[in-house]
């Protein structure tokens, strides 16, 4: 049988897997993604707003599928990809899904992880300019399917955050690529703190490209939507225009501005027992506060970030989510991501309980197990 045989079968059976899983919560899951072409562009609209328009592997295939169509035609100048709803653009996968089918035995995380990657792949080495209007919640996942893009437009509702360490797993969908590239050490600091930024600092950050007052936003989409056959220069223009003009939070500065010092030197350090112990010797109420945060976290989960995030200072995206795909399936067969999704999502106790539960316990062996090459089964582009 050839490899792309088995991935359509595999494909056929994770979904159905997740069909039976949702069916009882959710019938209609044809319309959990509106794909559709509009003037120049073709717009994808994530539709499940009562779900904070999380992510499932059917949006995710459909995405992908319909991107690499839009890819190839002609007549579709550029992309753009919002949410539904207003208050989430996408918080993130289906993560208790993906758990609740690992306790069944239902191995869907190697085809939903598999997927989602390639879908990250396609956005960061699209042909035609990508526009992800990022208004509201935007974590996990929907970072993936913004990020990667070659615009990014935050609106003051904007809420970014990648916070995988508090559920055992680990800035994935790219972040090993991205965050180890934003100034000095702060995208350290937001992968093992989970650190939340708001509205225009998303911008500042540099996670988004520009930044639009979210009453404004259906004016950008309709002047993006109406220009004739635009070049890439066409569509950063009326972009440049809109972000000009906005005038929300203009006049403030970065909030993490007074504290970018301390971050980049007590997060500079190469072991994570190092980087508590530098945030203990400053002892300023924000080094404190960071510390409270990072001693809750899973302990798998941060040596596994700063090891993913120095690894992929020096990598390609491919090379980074070929990296994340062996992360993400050794955390699959470990403890910590089920506990993580049952204290966080299920039981919401907030109380998990890690194993081992002491960053001294987490071995190197343990660390480059989950590092290993999955041989065959690794994620190839």
């Amino acid at each position: 049988m050839s490899t792309g045989q088995e991935r359509f079968n595999a494909f056929k059976r994770t979904n159905t897997i997740l069909h039976h899983l949702r069916m009882s919560k959710h019938t209609d899951a044809a319309e959990d993604v509106l794909l559709e072409k509009k003037g120049c562009a073709g717009v994808i609209t994530l539709n499940r707003p009562k779900l904070l328009n999380t992510l499932t592997f059917n949006m995710i295939r459909q995405i992908y599928s319909q991107l690499k169509k839009w890819e190839q035609d002609p007549e579709t100048f550029l992309i753009i990809i919002k949410g539904a709803g207003g208050k989430a653009f996408c918080a993130g996968g289906d993560i208790r899904v993906i758990s609740e089918a690992e306790k069944a035995k239902q191995n869907i995380a190697p085809v939903f992880f598999r997927v989602e990657y390639m879908l990250n792949n396609a956005i960061g080495s699209c042909q035609k300019p990508y526009v992800a209007l990022i208004h509201g919640i935007t974590m996990g996942g929907g970072v993936g399917l913004s990020v990667h893009g070659q615009f990014r437009v935050a609106t003051e509702k904007c809420l970014f955050a990648m916070p995988e360490t508090a559920i055992g797993l680990f800035p994935d969908v790219g972040g090993g690529y991205f965050l180890p590239r934003l100034q000095g050490k702060l995208g350290y600091f937001l992968a093992l703190t989970g650190f939340r930024l708001k509205g225009r600092d998303v911008y500042r950050a540099g996670i988004a490209t520009h930044f639009v007052d979210s009453e404004k936003l259906a004016m950008l989409e309709e002047d993006l939507l109406a220009l004739k056959s635009p070049s890439k220069e066409n569509i950063a223009s009326v972009l440049e225009n809109y972000h000009t003009e906005s005038k929300i939070d203009r006049d403030k500065s970065f909030m993490l501005e007074e504290h970018m010092d301390k971050i980049n030197s007590c997060f500079s350090a190469n072991t994570v027992e190092e980087i508590i112990e530098n945030l203990k010797q400053d002892g300023s109420s924000f080094a404190l506060e960071q510390l409270k945060v990072i001693n809750k976290m899973s302990p798998t989960s941060l040596k596994i970030t700063l090891r993913q995030l120095m690894e992929g200072s020096s990598k390609t995206l491919q090379e980074v989510l070929t990296m994340e795909y062996r992360l993400s399936q050794a955390c699959m067969r470990g403890h910590d991501f089920h506990e993580g999704v049952r204290a966080v999502l299920i039981d919401k106790d907030q109380s998990p309980k890690w194993k081992p539960a002491d960053l001294k316990e987490v071995t190197d062996e343990d660390l480059n197990n989950h590092f290993k090459s999955l041989g065959s089964h690794d994620l190839k582009f």
